[in-house]
């Protein structure tokens, strides 16, 4: 049996990691500007991380959600004071799309509606409902055709209003920086507008922040820059450090009526001493704001940079949009100066490193950057 042809893929076979390093089958060191999509948060192979998942392993790696797991609550608990969201509920599932999925159908269970309001370049997931809010239409097959989904432009809070004002609406959705689209950040005060228009018209207001969170914009997620609080929030990629996992947070004005919610891996023993080790290095080691202050360095050095067209984002998830594809200068960074980056699009670089990026790190990179135009 092959594997299904889904991905182009780098003649590259990464065995191993340490914190913001990776290395090939061929013992060739390489520096993780990308942390496997904005999915490796603490570093790669954190000691403690390493410990927390072969502790909980050798004891239990999964039992069923029909039984008490302490684990679960921990994680709520810890998470919630990180977050600043101690009053907010915690589902857990596995994957940011099925994140999204639960809670559109949450959103929509509340209030009754079935419309849903999107942006212009973004990206929810590539599942059901996550895909038909994805404003990528080649991605969206027939059998996903049936939501509607109404896509405005980011920022145009007189189209948002226009289609709240018709009171049919369940959700807006919106991320909290797009990273597929390009590293766009919504204004603040747009941000605040939204919200004070959602609570108008009973609209649930759902974040995004699956690549956005967990620290990256230098505060714990990127809609807390506008001062805000969404009705639900979506988190995956950096809460386990590459563990699949995700969870939705949800308010207080969310009531939980069973069946209408479930899943059999999300929120497992294995996954949850994963998280919750996740959350206790972040404490310890500071790393939301060494995002802040490497990202800011990291910003504040690129815009110096000829050649570069535009240089968006908070923290450490950062865009550069060139004027010409970047594929050749993509290649270059990986393989001549060993240096993973994403895309996004065909113009734009996105970086998305481990929030342990240290400010040498951040440094050598510029250096190798700079030899590639």
């Amino acid at each position: 049996m092959n594997l299904f042809d889904v991905y182009p893929l780098f003649p590259i076979n990464i065995v191993e990691g340490k914190g913001c390093k990776v290395y090939d089958s061929e013992g060739t060191e390489y520096l993780d500007l990308y942390g496997g999509h904005a999915v490796v948060s603490v570093g790669h192979s954190h000691p403690k991380y390493v410990k927390a998942i072969s502790n909980q392993v050798a004891k239990l790696g999964f039992y069923s959600n029909s039984v008490i797991n302490t684990l679960q609550s921990e994680l709520a608990e810890k998470l919630g004071k990180a977050s600043g969201y101690e009053d907010y509920s915690l589902f857990l599932i596995n994957s940011g799309a099925e994140a999204n999925e639960n809670a559109l159908k949450l959103a929509s269970f509340h209030n009754g509606r079935k419309k849903v309001i999107s942006f212009k370049k973004s990206f929810h997931g590539r599942t059901s409902a996550a895909v038909k809010v994805t404003d990528i239409p080649k991605y969206i097959a027939p059998v996903n055709e049936g939501l509607e989904v109404t896509f405005v432009e980011m920022n145009d809070i007189d189209a948002v209003y226009n289609e709240l004002s018709k009171l049919d609406v369940s959700s807006v959705i919106i991320e909290g920086i797009q990273g597929i689209g390009g590293i766009y950040t919504p204004d603040n005060q747009f941000m605040q507008k939204l919200r004070a228009i959602c609570t108008e018209t009973g609209t649930v207001l759902i974040l995004d922040e699956i690549q956005s969170g967990y620290g990256r914009s230098g505060k714990f997620f990127a809609h807390q820059h506008a001062g805000i609080k969404p009705d639900i929030i979506t988190v995956a990629k950096g809460i386990c450090n590459g563990f699949p996992m995700a969870g939705v947070l949800i308010s207080q004005e969310f009531k939980a009526i069973y069946g209408q919610l479930g899943t059999t891996f999300g929120g497992n023993q294995l996954g949850c001493a994963g998280a919750i080790a996740v959350l206790e290095i972040m404490k310890e080691e500071q790393l939301i704001e060494n995002a802040g202050k490497v990202g800011d360095f990291l910003i504040s050095e690129l815009k110096k940079l000829p050649g570069i067209k535009e240089v968006r984002g908070l923290g450490l998830m950062i865009g550069m949009e060139f004027e010409q594809p970047v594929k050749e200068i993509r290649s270059e960074l990986l393989f001549e100066q060993k240096v993973f980056t994403g895309v996004a699009g065909t113009h734009i670089i996105r970086l998305l490193p481990p929030l342990s990026l240290s400010m040498e790190e951040a440094q050598e990179f510029l250096i190798r950057f700079k030899k590639c135009f």
